[in-house]
């Protein structure tokens, strides 16, 4: 997928039932020529795997601030991921990752506690997100992670291999990246766009502007109005879409609201602050921000037509009576 080099949202969007969700380079896909013409498929391994690698750095980043003397969260699975000799920047990403973290945490747990009955929350990661097995999910939550497979999987096995467990009467699926429709294996695994949902994004590959607008486009389709979608994106998002730094803002406001979201963005700062943190100050390397759906899913559009041709179809008949 080539690279954005300009604002993308000037255009109608495209059907959100053609989406193909190539957000990351399938690098275990291209293939390496020989001089005498030959071709071989140049294979992953752990050490070479990209997406692997960084879902693995910011396990180490969770791993690190879990045994900090007063830590912001506990991550009791990241050990399981990482080498306990891992040497990691604690002054500058650490700090910043973690703030994230902790905001994200608690912002998925506060939102999800004012639903009733099923509480559905689909997480954007990059594969190593623990956040299913450490945070204190209330009964009847059905967790979606939508994130690399082969990541998924290498830390499915060592989870399960520490004991990890899944909070009770709670249910936690997956949603393979590589998809070729996301939107519709969400609902082949019992996603429902009519009743409430919580989206949040940590972590997830995106490789252009492109895969990130197909993102919004998913979650703008399948969203209820009112559902919030939340977390960190790559600051390289909006440096492309509008070429600077200076209208960070101005260009996140319009994209968002090109897919029907009102958004803030959030500051680092500020949530250091309430966390009794501080942060030094410089360029961020991600952008922190809340946004909250302001147009009705696909689902619900599509029940208040079914409503709305009965309505019809009765007052025909109604009519048909009369005469």
């Amino acid at each position: 997928m080539q690279c954005a080099l300009k604002f993308a949202c000037s255009a109608a969007p495209p059907s959100s039932a053609s989406i193909a969700p190539l957000l990351f380079s399938n690098t275990h896909n291209k293939k390496k020529k020989l001089r005498n013409g030959c071709s071989i498929r140049a294979e992953l391994s752990d050490d070479n795997d990209p997406l692997l690698q960084a879902a693995i750095n910011s396990a180490s980043l969770r791993f690190h601030e879990t045994h900090r003397q007063d830590p912001l969260f506990i991550d009791p699975y990241a050990g399981c991921f990482v080498s306990t000799h891992t040497q990691m920047d604690m002054e500058t990403k650490a700090k910043q990752y973690c703030i994230a973290t902790k905001f994200i945490d608690d912002k998925l747990l506060s939102t999800v506690n004012h639903m009733d009955g099923l509480k559905q929350v689909v997480l954007l990661s990059d594969g190593m997100d623990t956040r299913p097995y450490r945070l204190n999910w209330p009964s009847s939550t059905i967790m979606f992670d939508i994130s690399p497979l082969r990541v998924f999987q290498k830390a499915a096995e060592k989870l399960d291999g520490v004991g990890a467990k899944i909070p009770q009467r709670c249910l936690f699926l997956h949603v393979p990246l590589e998809t070729p429709n996301i939107q519709e294996t969400l609902v082949t695994k019992g996603f429902n766009g009519t009743r409430p949902s919580v989206w949040a994004i940590q972590g997830l590959p995106l490789m252009t502007l492109v895969s990130f607008e197909e993102i919004l486009l998913t979650v703008s389709g399948m969203a209820m109005k009112g559902c919030l979608f939340f977390g960190e994106l790559p600051a390289w998002l909006a440096e492309t879409g509008i070429g600077n730094k200076s209208s960070t803002k101005k260009w996140i406001n319009n994209i968002f609201m090109s897919y029907g979201f009102k958004v803030d963005m959030i500051s680092y700062d500020e949530v250091a602050k309430r966390l009794g943190k501080v942060v030094k100050p410089g360029d961020y390397k991600t952008i922190l921000f809340v946004a909250e759906q302001l147009r009705c899913s696909d689902d619900q559009m599509e029940t208040w037509r079914i409503e709305l041709q009965r309505v019809e179809e009765d007052g025909d008949e109604e009519g048909f009576e009369d005469l």
